[in-house]
């Protein structure tokens, strides 16, 4: 994996922590950088941490799916990209919009906007990948991401929360297709 494509997925995987940021700063009556900070340290942490998880886990495995690895990264890209489309398109209400920034309620918003980057830590044992290096892009990535949706959401609300999430979506099921295409020699 180039760094591009590593920027791109990093981007992509932002895309649900961006979106819970936008929320928190359209809920907070006060905007600071350390609140942003906090909201990026709590979203860039989980999302390094996930996919080193994630990498560890399917690396104990790879040596028995060589031959299909090509297609479960295509399909838990895809099906991770596809299922942040639909929840672009859903309207329900999430409950990270509270405005507090405590342990409590971090904790649950981070995990679940993580869960995909598991997911594509698993895929990054079956691919060429540094694994050090990704998950530092993707933390840093979506700490920055995060503050800057803190930001977004203070100024313009929950206007880009859906589009940020079919982006993400769209991203990942795109890297998923280029993944698949070039195992199978297309490109």
């Amino acid at each position: 994996m180039g760094i591009w494509e590593l920027l791109i997925l990093a981007i992509g995987l932002s895309m649900d922590a961006f979106a819970v940021s936008v929320c928190k700063g359209l809920s907070m009556e006060k905007i600071s950088l350390k609140s942003a900070g906090v909201v990026g340290a709590w979203f860039g942490g989980f999302q390094a941490l996930m996919p080193l998880m994630g990498y560890l886990l399917g690396s104990q495995f790879s040596s028995y799916i060589d031959k299909i690895d090509h297609w479960i990264a295509f399909a838990l890209l895809a099906l991770i990209g596809l299922n942040m489309i639909r929840e672009a398109f859903s309207k329900e209400e999430n409950e990270a919009m509270a405005s507090s920034i405590s342990f409590r309620a971090m904790l649950a918003p981070a995990i679940a906007t993580s869960i995909d980057a598991l997911a594509v830590g698993v895929t990054f044992a079956f691919l060429d990948v540094a694994v050090v290096p990704a998950v530092c892009c993707i933390g840093i990535i979506t700490c920055v991401l995060s503050m800057v949706g803190v930001k977004v959401g203070s100024v313009f609300g929950t206007r880009y929360k859906s589009k940020a999430e079919f982006v993400g979506g769209a991203i990942l099921v795109l890297l998923g297709v280029k993944i698949l295409l070039s195992h199978l020699g297309i490109l």
